[in-house]
């Protein structure tokens, strides 16, 4: 099904195209759609949020689309042979709490997991930090009479008679989802596989999750954690997902549905429905991706900073010599006293520095930037939707970089005079001109950025003057440019179609899914057995995934193989990346401690030769390539007959300069302009700040250069 559907001509189209392939990536504030054909070429477009019904939102930005290609939106979709859907659904359903009820299932005499999490705090000193509530509610928490201990062995029997009695209470108290996490299930899963049966049986209605399947890791929160998060995403992510399809069926697509996932990689929606967790930073995990082939095509280098600047947030991830950085430390809230998703995702650091951001004064009366975003609604108050507060986009329509009657291409018009009197509350507050106001607001957001950017490279030992910084997201331009100037980042990469970055990685991405499981063992006493018996076990899901995937017209497949690893006391490990499934002498064990050393070294500038190595969880990587039909941005002719004006533009410590506007379309791959100037494309604005340079190359991206 993932084959191009035959040609086929329509009368009365200028399109006979008969296979487009459309990538959606639903965030909390717009809606960014990417609709590519047979040739390569592609349309990004824009539409506001609607959290209430996602198709709404995707359908008018679809529209867009439809009416550049002079084709209906039925004819559209019907011609449409892919489908990848990605979104923020899952991710601000947990931040905002609006999950379902969930009853956690835990081993008796160990309640709390999920209470005490991981104990940790940065600041040990800070006693008036509030506790944080557990993911799930204590009350709603039940221990189970049984035990396996960490042989294998059963210490205690499972008391199925109390299971029994639990159940009309599960009922009683209207419970939507179940999570079962019983201690040491991963080296004995017997009591989580009777707990499935009798809940499938008495309560089919009810999803369940069973840590075993979805998480086999030693770590006891860790596993419980994304547990618990996965069975209470389950309902009603299975209903937007189960909606989202309709709504597509509805309106003409026969095509395949795939959805984006933290992976990085693509799944099909029948898979992800198994594992909702799997959807939670699906769109912004889909960023790199898209920084990775963008800079392949300008041939850039391996070492990518990936910045993605929405309305809401700003999401910082890293590729490390080719390949995209992947992490275990995804917390949601704040790492020790939010919630830890537990498993492998694409590292994506987020901040709540995006467009929407909104700007205030604190009681000691300094200025600050978010988190707290105005979102899609009400949203900032320059949109006219009934937003007051004062945000990073009203500030840059104060200082003239964004014109009012040219947002997204001038499908919406901003209210310059709305902007204007938001940020003049802040103006007041702090008793300076309102211009300077709406440049602290920015450069406040910048330095916000700055920080993510540099937590995420200096603590990877990666410099970020010799890496290239690939900028995507409605906002990105309006400040990338000196934030990579003060990085001392020498080349900086904006594709036009930056603003649906995330979007653009979904069509290109491949279908990846990862599996685990753990065998404890120290390199200087290796089980081999033990090993080859966990590495087996991810092997055989792979293969089972891979088989289903051929099904379905995948050919080239590509495995990797991981352990996750630490020196002997230590508390955190390391993922390290092994040759093969297999280890058949010790010459395989000293090329991991090789490879151990050596990435120790990189994170933390230290190793320890003589140090044994304890290794924790073994991991496969399956991925199943998926044709690219990504190549340029058809360029449609803008509807503004001269190629460039002048305005306005206010920046700091200079004033108001006379800056020349450019509108994207018009300009011819080669052209170099000097700051300072703004760049207008259909659905982002680049700002090029006072002693900078960008030139627009033959794949249509802007390259920073800087001047002489």
């Amino acid at each position: 099904m993932l084959d191009d559907q035959e040609q086929r001509s329509d009368k009365g189209s200028s399109h006979s195209v008969s296979s487009f392939r459309i990538a959606v990536d639903t965030g909390g504030t717009f809606t960014d759609v990417v609709v590519s054909d047979q040739s390569g070429g592609y349309q990004l477009c824009k539409a506001p949020t609607t959290p209430h019904r996602a198709f709404d939102g995707i359908g008018q930005a679809l529209q867009q689309v439809s009416d550049i290609l002079a084709i209906s939106l039925e004819q559209l979709l019907n011609r449409t042979g892919l489908f990848v859907y990605g979104t923020t659904r899952a991710t601000n359903t947990m931040v905002e709490r609006k999950v379902a009820k969930t009853a956690l299932l835990l081993t008796r005499g160990f309640p709390d997991i999920l209470v005490l999490k991981e104990g940790g705090k940065f600041n040990a000193h800070q006693f008036d930090l509030e506790f944080p509530k557990p993911y799930i509610p204590r009350r709603y928490t039940f221990e189970i009479p049984e035990r396996i201990n960490s042989e294998g062995g059963i210490s205690r029997p499972l008391d199925e008679r109390y299971v029994e009695e639990l159940i009309p209470l599960f009922k009683a108290k209207e419970f939507e989802a179940i999570a079962v996490s019983l201690l040491w299930s991963i080296a004995n899963p017997i009591h989580e596989q009777r707990i499935g049966e009798m809940l499938k049986m008495h309560l089919p209605n009810i999803p369940y999750t069973l840590s075993h399947q979805l998480n086999p890791i030693v770590r006891e929160y860790r596993r419980t954690s994304a547990t618990a998060i996965d069975a209470s995403l389950k309902p009603l992510m299975q209903l937007h997902l189960s909606n989202m399809e309709s709504d597509l069926r509805d309106a003409g697509f026969n095509g395949e549905l795939l959805i984006s996932t933290s992976f990085g990689g693509v799944m099909h929606v029948a898979d992800v429905i198994k594992r909702p967790i799997y959807m939670v930073k699906s769109g912004p995990a889909m960023a790199p991706t898209a920084g990775l082939f963008f800079s392949d095509k300008e041939n850039l280098g391996k070492n990518i900073i990936v910045c993605d600047t929405g309305g809401t947030t700003f999401d910082v991830g890293l590729i490390r010599e080719g390949d995209v950085k992947f992490t275990r430390e995804t917390w949601l809230g704040g790492q020790f006293t939010g919630d830890c998703l537990g498993m492998s995702s694409v590292d994506v650091r987020s901040i709540g520095a995006g467009g929407g951001s909104i700007a205030w004064v604190d009681s000691g009366g300094l200025l600050r930037v978010g988190p707290r975003s105005a979102g899609a609604v009400p949203g900032p108050a320059c949109y006219d939707g009934g937003g007051t507060d004062p945000t990073v986009t009203d500030a840059a329509v104060v200082l003239g970089y964004i014109d009012p009657d040219y947002f997204l291409g001038g499908n919406i018009i901003l209210n310059a005079d709305a902007a204007k009197k938001s940020v003049s509350i802040i103006a007041d507050a702090i008793e300076e001109s309102l211009e300077f106001t709406a440049s602290a607001i920015m450069t406040l957001a910048n330095e916000h950025m700055i920080k993510a950017i540099g937590e995420i490279t200096v603590n990877e030992g990666l410099n970020p003057k010799d890496s290239v910084i690939v900028a995507g997201g409605g906002a990105a331009g309006l400040n990338i440019l000196p934030i990579a100037s003060e990085l001392g980042c020498e080349r900086v990469l904006v594709p036009s179609a930056s603003a649906g970055l995330s979007a653009c990685g979904a069509q290109v991405s491949d279908a990846i899914v990862e599996f685990t499981s753990s065998h404890v063992t120290r390199t200087r006493n290796f089980d081999f057995l033990g090993v080859n018996d966990a590495l087996q076990d991810v092997t055989n899901q792979m293969d089972k995934f891979e088989k289903d995937l051929r099904k379905r017209g995948v050919e080239n497949f590509n495995k990797t193989y991981f352990v996750e690893a630490r020196y002997l006391f230590q508390v955190w490990e390391i993922e390290v990346l092994i040759e093969s499934g297999t280890f058949g002498n010790e010459d395989d064990v000293s090329k991991l401690i090789t490879s151990f050393h050596r990435a120790h070294e990189r994170i933390y500038s230290v190793r320890d030769e003589g140090q044994e190595i304890e290794c924790l969880n073994w991991k496969g990587r399956l991925i199943g390539e998926l044709p690219t039909q990504l190549n340029s941005p058809t360029i449609i002719p803008t509807e503004h007959v001269e190629t460039q004006r002048t305005c306005n533009a206010y920046f700091q410590g200079q004033g108001f300069l006379k800056t020349h506007r450019f509108f994207g379309n018009s300009l011819k791959t080669g052209t170099i302009i000097d700051g300072p100037a703004i760049v207008e494309e259909p659905t982002t604005t680049l700002v090029i700040y006072p002693g900078l340079q960008i030139q627009l190359t033959d794949t249509r991206s802007y390259l920073l250069k800087m001047n002489q």
